[in-house]
């Protein structure tokens, strides 16, 4: 008997130590994600930043300029937008109006979930969205420096993506989820 729930209970601490293992992959991916997101907003965080991604989503998801300001309207950053954008593209029919509203429900629940949680309830590889959204950053930042526009310490922080904003955010980017807002975001509610 005891030797039974030996097996038991170390076939449990087993269980649990390798789903710790995963947890601690995923979480990595999220964490380079938000770093990237981060950068974006980073860019975006003056007029003539915030024109160059707004083109640069339009450009690399095929949305409208209107489609991009719906977002913003919700109060979401741009890398967030990002995000949502990405895993909306990889839905069947692609980026539209339903595809992103339910990328969005998904994250902003009840209860709200992470970026993997998201990406798995949608049959996405969250690594095939960090790198879609690693490339915004890169070339909206090269847009950027081509167009000789923004503050230069503004662009800077948007390539490297450190800096307050890494710190102040925990994954959630202007919906209210993380432990304070970075610039130009907010402390929206989820519904």
């Amino acid at each position: 008997m005891k030797q039974k729930r030996y097996v038991v209970i170390s076939a449990l601490v087993l269980s649990l130590a390798m789903l710790g293992t995963v947890w601690a992959a995923e979480t990595s991916e999220e964490k380079e994600l938000q770093k990237e997101a981060n950068a974006i907003h980073a860019t975006a965080g003056n007029a003539q930043g915030e024109k160059i991604v707004a083109t640069r989503l339009e450009k690399d998801f095929k949305v409208t300029e209107a489609q991009v300001q719906a977002l913003r309207d919700k109060k979401m950053g741009y890398g967030e937008i990002s995000i949502v954008l990405s895993l909306a593209q990889k839905m069947p029919g692609g980026v539209t109006e339903a595809n992103i509203q339910q990328v969005m429900t998904l994250r902003q629940g009840p209860p709200a979930q992470g970026w993997g949680e998201v990406s798995r309830k949608l049959g996405t590889k969250l690594g095939t969205v960090v790198s879609q959204v690693k490339n915004v950053n890169r070339e909206s930042h090269r847009d950027a420096k081509r167009e000789g526009r923004g503050d230069k310490e503004q662009l800077e922080k948007g390539h490297e993506g450190h800096g307050a904003m890494d710190r102040d955010m925990t994954g959630h980017e202007g919906m209210g989820m993380g432990s304070g807002p970075g610039p130009g975001m907010s402390h929206g509610k989820s519904k």
